[in-house]
């Protein structure tokens, strides 16, 4: 790779800069792109009605600048505006149009916007070193003086236009430009187009290509901002490009430098690497607890419309949007996301505060339910999140190694394994481990100890063993220890209860209790967890001591020595 073809692009001397002091505090003004620069970098631009349906769209998020078309240049383009225009679309919300600083393209754009309410006219020229010499052959005063016709035939236009207009001028290629220069011909604009506080003009600064690295990006929008002239009349704009995959970083940092206005695109589609991601930079908002000022919480609703009109998937890491970017494969991930989880039911908190994610999925319409996916790098956690919150099984902490190497003995023959077949292999483990040992009734009486005063219990336990049906009697201090020594004394197995822990599955008249059972066996040295499931916690507990005697009997996955 021959590195040394490449020049770097220089940057400011400007130590006096400012914005990296400063925090974003407040929406910009929104301007989406995406009806004209957007859609003349799709491979299969957008019909009329796509259109419309992506204007709308728009509306409905609440943009009130939308660039609609470079209506001299495209007779579709000129027809949408006209519709838009026509029938009454259009009404409170600002049109932009864009034109070159041609006098014939200007009068078309003219004729095209007659009877818009407002409208922003756009014009542009390039300004930069390179394009000045290898595209136009022209000198910095050739090329000032193109932008001061194009603002003079606007004037002109704009004699006989009843709307509101409002005058855009973007350097084209502003990053490729000598900054004193960029400023000379932004300058000569301004007084030329004569702004007030009253009706102010955009002067929008675009990283056409984007060249260098963000902070150089800021300290030129901060030194224009600080040398245009009637600065208190002018809107200062940005319009980033993606070319080195910093877009949004060059966005966010031209707010901190004083830019009052974004251009950009949803989800960034654009020439090359693409437009600035509008989305991106609301939604970072959002997460720092700042109102973005756009009506974004159903980002599923607005993939549906963007993939739909512009005929291109959103990619599945894409930020926000993504299928995959509230997904966590890793199995300390997942622990963390669950425990995060726990601690904000526990707490009560309305501040929204899990690892690995920055915002609540549910305050943009995404749903919980693909949060956690379970693949052969997922762990513990992960597993006990989707049996928590899909099934409602709360696997004690202990327990939780021992059914996720189960599932990832799964995970490494199939790859990504699904809520619902863990729930499978769960009931496969654990509740319907009823061989050769078959629990099927018990019946309990309290016994008076008239020696102690105390209560015994008496069980009752019917079960099957290897299809036989067999029963005993037994006593003891409780249900579960009266089952143990039974267990013993006819079973001939001497099992010791490690841990116990239950829980409702559900509520109301049909509810169901789960038992989970930590239970060793000292005639093998062997001990497991097993699970029980019963409307009646004393026959859940019941079977879940049998679910963990057929599992060390069958050296069942999860079962080891001591």
């Amino acid at each position: 790779m021959n590195y040394k073809r490449y020049k770097r692009v220089p940057v400011y001397d400007y130590p006096e800069r400012e914005w990296p002091s400063k925090q974003i505090e407040k929406a910009p003004i929104w301007c989406s792109v995406d009806l004209r620069d957007g859609n003349q970098a799709l491979i299969d631009p957008m019909t009329v009605d796509e259109k419309i349906e992506f204007y709308n769209l728009l509306l409905k998020l609440g943009f009130k600048e939308i660039e609609v078309g470079f209506p001299a240049a495209s007779q579709i383009e000129y027809d949408f505006i006209r519709r838009l225009i026509d029938e009454k679309r259009a009404e409170d919300i600002r049109l932009q149009v864009l034109s070159q600083c041609r006098k014939e393209q200007i009068d078309r754009t003219f004729e095209c916007i007659r009877g818009a309410k407002k409208v922003v006219f756009h014009i542009y020229n390039s300004t930069s070193t390179l394009q000045r010499d290898v595209v136009f052959h022209m000198n910095r005063e050739q090329v000032k003086d193109l932008a001061l016709q194009g603002v003079a035939w606007v004037k002109e236009g704009a004699e006989s236009f009843d709307g509101d207009l409002c005058l855009e001028y973007s350097p084209e290629s502003y990053t490729g430009t000598e900054p004193d220069y960029a400023l000379e011909v932004c300058n000569a604009v301004i007084d030329a187009w004569g702004p007030t506080p009253e009706h102010k003009m955009i002067i929008n600064l675009p990283s056409t290509v984007e060249m260098t690295t963000p902070n150089v990006f800021a300290d030129g929008i901060e030194w224009m901002g600080k040398h245009l002239h009637r600065r208190d009349s002018v809107i200062l704009s940005v319009h980033p490009h993606n070319d080195r995959g910093t877009g949004t970083a060059a966005a966010e940092l031209s707010l901190l430098a004083g830019a009052d206005r974004l251009e950009g695109t949803l989800f960034g589609n654009g020439e090359r690497t693409g437009n600035l991601d509008l989305l991106n930079v609301a939604y970072n908002m959002f997460s720092q607890g700042i109102d973005p000022e756009l009506n974004i919480d159903d980002v599923n609703e607005i993939i549906d419309v963007v993939e739909r009109c512009n005929k291109m998937p959103i990619d599945a890491r894409h930020p926000y949007g993504g299928k995959l970017v509230f997904t966590s494969f890793s199995g300390s991930h997942q622990d963390a996301i669950n425990k995060g989880m726990q601690a904000m039911k526990e707490r009560g908190s309305d501040i929204w505060e899990v690892p690995y994610l920055a915002i609540d999925p549910a305050d943009i319409g995404r749903q919980y339910e693909p949060i956690v996916r379970i693949n052969s790098q997922s762990g513990k956690g992960g597993v006990a999140f989707v049996m928590d919150n899909y099934f409602g099984f709360k696997i004690p902490k202990a327990m939780q190694r021992e059914f996720a190497d189960v599932i990832q003995a799964e995970s490494e023959k199939q790859g990504e394994v699904s809520p619902d077949q863990i729930m499978d292999a769960f009931r496969k483990t654990y509740l319907d481990r009823k061989e050769p040992l078959h629990f099927r009734r018990l019946q309990v009486t309290d016994l008076s100890n008239e020696t102690t005063g105390e209560f015994d219990t008496k069980v009752t336990l019917t079960y099957t063993d290897h299809g036989q049906e067999r029963s005993f009697e037994a006593v003891g201090n409780g249900p579960l220890d009266a089952v143990r020594r039974g267990v013993r004394e006819n079973l001939h197995r001497d099992i010791r209860i490690l841990d116990y822990t239950e829980h409702a599955l559900t509520s109301g008249s049909d509810s169901q209790a789960a038992a989970y059972i930590h239970m060793m066996d000292e005639n093998s040295g062997t001990v497991t967890w097993g699970v029980g499931v019963s409307s009646n916690i004393t026959r859940a507990s019941v079977r879940a001591m049998f679910s963990a005697m057929n599992r060390i009997g069958g050296q069942q996955p999860g079962v080891r020595d001591l």
